[in-house]
């Protein structure tokens, strides 16, 4: 069982930058992928970040280049750096990560861009 505890979510300007936390509790040795999806009002679900391992990291296109997703192995803590923040990057951002047969999501965290 792992739990996915995200912060770092809130206001921020067009053209400004927001750095979102995911820690993951529980069994850490049992993840094998995680990333970040988002949800804009009135739109589908959408991947943003996706990794199997450090070296593995697909960054879907409409963020490429302003995003960045890492990990901190020590802590445990997926990071989604957002740089250069456009109005359309509004939404509720969700961490998720695979395990075994099991996918866990984060509570879900709001990012408004906004001036």
């Amino acid at each position: 069982q792992i739990q996915l505890v995200e912060s770092g979510g809130g206001l921020a300007q067009p053209g400004g930058s927001l750095t979102l936390s995911c820690d993951i509790r529980g069994d850490i040795g049992s993840v094998e992928g995680w990333g970040w999806y988002r949800q804009a009002p009135g739109l589908q679900r959408e991947l943003v970040a996706a990794s199997m391992g450090e070296d593995l990291v697909h960054i879907e296109d409409p963020v490429k280049g302003r995003f960045t997703m890492s990990r901190d192995g020590a802590n445990n803590t997926i990071f989604l750096q957002m740089n250069k923040l456009e109005p359309e990057d509004t939404a509720v951002y969700k961490c998720f990560a695979t395990h075994g047969r099991s996918l866990t999501w984060g509570q879900g965290i709001l990012v408004n861009v906004s001036s």
